[in-house]
């Protein structure tokens, strides 16, 4: 009788460890699964290179929203950066504006759309996975031509720029201002200058 009752205990015993083992597995499994999926969103994010169409140049202007407070609106420092921004890129011929549809990154560049005449072109918040859709739309639809990107450090503004060739650190910082150079082949040429105020 006691060595039954030892022998169920130690079934009880090998029950709970096989459960514990088990589990252990499934959260092993789960852990890779997520693991997986982070490493194919990185190489969605900043895999395929895009280039300009055949025959043309096309310069991407990228820039970090300006200054903004705690509640996401930009400050009387950002306002001044945003009309500053004018003063940056006005002249050279800026035929397409991009923007996340958030308010912040839409006010950095309503100066500059106001100035120009041009509509600000609205994309998703969560425009880090669309990166290359984003990119791609840039270089061909406005092929041989001067656009610019207004993103986020949340990840679409390196998405973007990985996308469109630059290596490296991209902009980051309220003022900095990246001027990629994007041929029809070869390498993405990047300047990397400021936009104070």
């Amino acid at each position: 009788m006691h060595t039954e009752h030892t022998f169920q205990e130690k079934l009880k015993q090998l029950a709970e460890v096989k459960g514990v083992v088990t589990m252990t597995r499934k959260k092993r499994s789960v852990a890779y699964c997520i693991i997986l999926m982070f490493l194919i969103g990185i190489a969605g994010c900043i895999g395929v290179k895009v280039h300009s169409k055949p025959g043309t140049t096309t310069t991407v202007i990228l820039i970090r929203h300006a200054d903004r407070d705690e509640d996401y609106h930009l400050t009387d420092k950002g306002r001044a950066r945003a009309e500053a921004l004018v003063d940056a890129v006005g002249d050279m011929d800026i035929t397409a504006i991009f923007s996340p549809d958030l308010e912040r990154n839409i006010d950095t560049v309503k100066p500059l759309a106001d100035h120009l005449g041009i509509e600000i072109t609205l994309k998703p918040k969560t425009a880090m996975p669309k990166a290359y859709v984003i990119a791609r739309e840039m270089v061909t639809e406005h092929a041989g031509n001067t656009v610019l990107w207004v993103g986020n450090i949340s990840g679409n503004l390196q998405a973007i720029y990985y996308r469109l060739g630059g290596k490296g650190r991209g902009p980051l910082e309220y003022g900095d201002l990246y001027i990629l150079t994007v041929p029809d082949e070869g390498p993405t040429k990047v300047v990397k200058s400021r936009f104070n105020i």
